[in-house]
């Protein structure tokens, strides 16, 4: 098994990692719109969702993964009006994969916060 990290203080604070792979898996944790190397946010919710799949990408990279990779992808936005602001970032990154999906509209754990993208993926 691996474990990986971008160093979030999330991550250390809340008890879990980025990313785990076991066998030919891949479970990326909810990632949101942070930057992580800065750790700022932007308020635009389309840059929020490209931070994530910048973030994704980067997480399954690390364990060998790619965005071709994905079978499940979950988003949770905190309001229902984003959904026509994020859909094109959602198709740039996953038109062509077109993995299982859901989509939730929930609170997150700060303000700032407008959506969280979960994925797995499967090497075969």
């Amino acid at each position: 098994m691996k474990l990986i990290s971008t160093g979030s203080p999330f991550e250390k604070k809340m008890g879990y990692s980025r990313a785990v792979v076991k066998g030919p898996w891949c479970f990326v944790s909810g990632v949101t719109g942070y930057d992580y190397g800065t750790m700022t946010i932007p308020t635009d919710v389309a840059e929020q969702a490209r931070n994530c799949f910048e973030t994704i990408t980067w997480a399954l990279n690390e364990g060998g993964f790619a965005l071709t990779d994905i079978v499940r992808v979950q988003y949770t936005i905190t309001d229902t009006a984003f959904v026509d602001a994020i859909t094109p970032v959602l198709g740039e990154f996953l038109g062509e994969i077109r993995p299982a999906a859901t989509m939730v509209v929930a609170g997150l754990i700060r303000p700032e916060m407008k959506i969280e993208i979960e994925v797995t993926a499967l090497k075969e």
